[in-house]
């Protein structure tokens, strides 16, 4: 890796941000820790941000010289948000940038697709990553977390379509890499975990490693659309359940070795992180919820 000045992380207490942050200070590289409540991140300099406050981002960028970009979440037009900080950003000095985006996303496609079509005109040095979706969607504060804990149920209209799910730790790991190598990738990068596994392996094996009988119930796609509504803007939630439908078409059926490749290390497998977390489960008893 090659010293760095600052990199700014948007988004420094979320799932991937708060792990990019981790490691790029644990590698001795300067971070300010960008969200709209300005949290102390450990290693790294606080700092106010929202997306929607433009008064908030001049101060974020000052001194900068990349960044890692966490879209504005269940927003389904983040580009008509994103693109003006970009322009400021590159401006203000900011020479590469790393965006999070989504497998199931191409370049100029719906939501952040359009802000990853414009990233390579913008920045000489950049990435888009495009993770699978996160094994923490099931642990943290995701509605299956929070449905497998109330009611032992993961409810999905993806049938027995296989996703190759991806620990943020790895997203993030390889987020290091893109934000601190000498070269940039400057493409866009698939990461997944080492297997593709659908929901039914997902409840099965939460079962075997917590003891606590989960199940996966089959929901039709307007039926999941219908239940995503409740939880986030009606564009949105038909958005997610369109990934569902291609989900059981078997658009995520798929493994890469990006992770391997850019780290060189292994990804992390779905038991591993169960078996963490039930570890700390142990420890400090945090979810009670979860036990047997």
């Amino acid at each position: 890796m090659t010293t760095t000045g600052t990199t700014l992380v948007i988004g420094a207490t979320g799932t991937t941000g708060s792990r990019t942050a981790a490691q790029l200070t644990a590698a001795g590289h300067r971070v300010r820790a960008a969200g709209r409540r300005a949290t102390p991140v450990a290693g790294a300099e606080p700092v106010p941000f929202d997306w929607y406050d433009p008064a908030t981002h001049a101060a974020a960028l000052d001194g900068v010289d990349r960044v890692y970009l966490i879209p504005p979440l269940g927003d389904s037009d983040p580009a008509a948000t994103m693109l003006p900080f970009l322009h400021q950003a590159r401006t203000a000095g900011v020479h590469r940038a790393v965006l999070l985006s989504s497998s199931a996303i191409p370049e100029g496609g719906p939501a952040v697709g359009a802000v990853h079509q414009a990233l390579p005109d913008l920045f000489d040095q950049w990435a888009v990553l495009r993770p699978s979706w996160f094994m923490q969607n099931f642990t943290g504060t995701h509605a299956h977390a929070h449905s497998i804990r109330d009611e032992g149920t993961i409810w999905t209209a993806t049938e027995s379509g296989r996703v190759g799910f991806v620990d943020a730790e790895d997203i993030a790991a390889v987020a290091v890499r893109a934000l601190t190598d000498e070269q940039a990738p400057d493409t866009d990068l698939l990461l997944t975990g080492p297997e593709a596994l659908c929901h039914d392996d997902i409840a099965a094996l939460i079962t075997e490693v917590t003891g606590r009988p989960v199940a996966h119930r089959r929901l039709s796609y307007e039926q999941m659309r219908d239940r995503l509504t409740t939880q986030a803007p009606v564009e949105f939630a038909a958005m997610l359940a369109d990934m569902d439908r291609a989900i059981a078409e078997g658009a995520e059926d798929r493994v890469t070795d990006t992770v391997q490749r850019l780290t060189g290390q292994p990804p992390r497998t779905f038991r591993a992180l169960l078996e963490r977390t039930e570890e700390r489960r142990v420890r400090d008893r945090p979810y009670p919820a979860l036990r047997p």
